[in-house]
Parts: C-alpha cells; sequence; structure tokens
C-alpha cells in the first residue's frame, strides 16, 4: 500500500469511530443524566489508558504543559456536556453539524486571544453559520429561539478551544498517550462534583442491581464508547504525524458528517423540513469552504499562473 494512503486511512478511521461514539452517545444521553455520562466518558477512557501505558509509566506534566492541559480539560468537559444535551433534544445529525462547526471559531479565538486577524472568508462562515442555524429552529417564517440550538453550537466553540490548546500541548514532551491521560483525567475532575450526587445514589442502591439485560446493556456501550473515544484520538494522532500540514487531512474532518447522516438514516427515524435542511446545508458548506478554500486556492492559482507562462507566450 503506498504510504500516502496512510494517513488518510488513519484519519477515516478517526471520524469514523468519532462518528459511532456520537452514535453511541445518542441513547446514552436519553438513560444516564449528562453530567455522569460526561465524567464517564473521561474518567472511563483514562482509565483504559492508564491500564494500558502501565508498563511503560506515565510522566507528568512540566510546569509549563499544565496551563494548555487545563485549558483542553475545561473546554473538552464543557463541549462534551453541550453535546450531551443537545443529542438529548436534537436529533443525531443536527448535534453533530453543530458540534463540527469547531473549525469556524479556532479563528475567531486566535483573534480574541493571540491577536491574530481574522480573514474574512471566516466572518462571511460564521454568518452563514449562523443564517443555517436560524434556518434550523423550523424556518423562515416560524422562527423559533431553541436554547438546545445555541448549546450545540457552544459545543463547537468549546471544541475549537479544545483544538487549540492540543495543538500547544503537541509541541511539549508528552505523547499523544500521555496527553490524552492527563486531559481526560482533568476533564472527569473538573465533572465529579456535579455528577457525585447522582454517582453516590447509584453506589448507595448498587446491592439492590439486578442487572437487567438493558442495564448490561448500557455498561457495553460505555465499554465501547470509551474504546472509540481513544481510537478517535490514536488515529487522529497517527495521521497528524505522517503529513508535513493538518491542512492536508482538514476536509477528511468532515466525513464524519457523511458516516453520521448514515447511522441517523439507518437506526432513527428523524424527518427534516425544506428550511431545516437547507440550514443544514448551509452550515455543512460554510464549514467545508472555509476549511478548503484556503488549502485548494494556491493550488489552483500557481496552476494558473503556470498555465500563463506556459501558453500566454507563445499565443
Amino acid at each position: 500500500m503506498p504510504n500516502q494512503l496512510y494517513p488518510i486511512l488513519f484519519m477515516l478511521c478517526s471520524t469514523f469511530s468519532l462518528s459511532l461514539s456520537g452514535l453511541l452517545s445518542k441513547p446514552l444521553a436519553q438513560q444516564i443524566d449528562a453530567n455522569v455520562l460526561g465524567f464517564l466518558r473521561f474518567f472511563i477512557p483514562a482509565g483504559l489508558i492508564f491500564a494500558i501505558s502501565f508498563t511503560r509509566k506515565l510522566r507528568l506534566p512540566r510546569g509549563s504543559m499544565w496551563p494548555s492541559l487545563i485549558i483542553r480539560g475545561v473546554c473538552i468537559a464543557a463541549s462534551q456536556l453541550c453535546f450531551l444535551y443537545s443529542l438529548q433534544h436534537l436529533t443525531l445529525v443536527e448535534s453533530v453539524v453543530l458540534f463540527s462547526t469547531g473549525p469556524l471559531f479556532i479563528p475567531l479565538l486566535e483573534r480574541v486571544f493571540f491577536t491574530r486577524k481574522i480573514g474574512g472568508l471566516s466572518i462571511l462562515a460564521l454568518v452563514v453559520t449562523f443564517y443555517g442555524v436560524v434556518l434550523l429552529s423550523g424556518g423562515i417564517t416560524t422562527i423559533a429561539f431553541k436554547p438546545e440550538l445555541m448549546i450545540g453550537l457552544a459545543a463547537g466553540l468549546f471544541n475549537a478551544g479544545s483544538q487549540l490548546s492540543l495543538y500547544r500541548a503537541s509541541k511539549g514532551q508528552l505523547n499523544a498517550f500521555e496527553i490524552n491521560f492527563w486531559t481526560f483525567l482533568c476533564a472527569s475532575g473538573l465533572l465529579l462534583p456535579m455528577a457525585s450526587t447522582h454517582i453516590w445514589s447509584a453506589a448507595y442502591d448498587f446491592n439492590q442491581w439486578t442487572f437487567s439485560d438493558t442495564q448490561w446493556l448500557l455498561v457495553a456501550m460505555l465499554g465501547a464508547l470509551s474504546l472509540l473515544i481513544i481510537n478517535t484520538q490514536i488515529f487522529r494522532s497517527k495521521a497528524y504525524k505522517l503529513v508535513d500540514s493538518s491542512s492536508q487531512l482538514a476536509p477528511l474532518i468532515f466525513t464524519n458528517l457523511v458516516f453520521t447522516a448514515i447511522w441517523q438514516w439507518l437506526f432513527f427515524d428523524d424527518q427534516f423540513n425544506q428550511w431545516q435542511l437547507i440550514g443544514l446545508a448551509m452550515i455543512v458548506s460554510a464549514n467545508i469552504v472555509n476549511v478548503m478554500l484556503p488549502v485548494v486556492w494556491p493550488a489552483l492559482k500557481r496552476a494558473c499562473d503556470h498555465y500563463h507562462h506556459r501558453f500566454g507566450h507563445s499565443s
């Protein structure tokens, strides 16, 4: 197999795992309190990473790395809480589309925290995205404010914050396993106070549990979800290590939306009206154009310059 196919396959494995984790999170969010599920989504993967890395001994982050890890822990905890809330009130596709707006907010956060200039394309894409969210509320003539849409969009905002802090953390001495372990541990620690009441209640009733088939199914789904979360991060790290620039793989991130649309078609009976479909299309298009145009445009420009240079003189 050609070496250039490996990063593509790794990224597709990452987005496939991410879409499956969304699929499993949908029914889990209906059965388990969002704070508890958010806590378990990080605590169990952290435990699994600790078990896997036990023989290699996980290194402690240096002092300069802690701010990036803590900020990422806060961002992924907030992002997952918002995502789980949106899953409880919106369809799977709507929640994933709003969560996937993270790349749109990265230039905005860079402008706020690092005083970098935000491009006109990013501003236009944000405007189109917010208009798409308005259409998702039901249409132009029946616009109704839905908090779940804004909270779903906030999941994308916090997702952008986690990606920025991950980029900074990746420049340190820790490997992907260690970064994710400390980040997951930090996020689960932040969510523990909110989840503690429900956890203690469940522990108190543990002796009375009969573990029906439904409860065993929930346990199995939580285990599978934890493995998928780890797979998503590890495969993505492997993909990025094999390319010169993350922009080479950026368009493949949106294959998550394709996989998610397939899961909703197969497992859920959710119907969209024409305005909601247009809103979804606007959000997806704005994200894809915002990511791909900066990559494609220089290549097109070089091709045009080469064409004029080669054939312009002969004419």
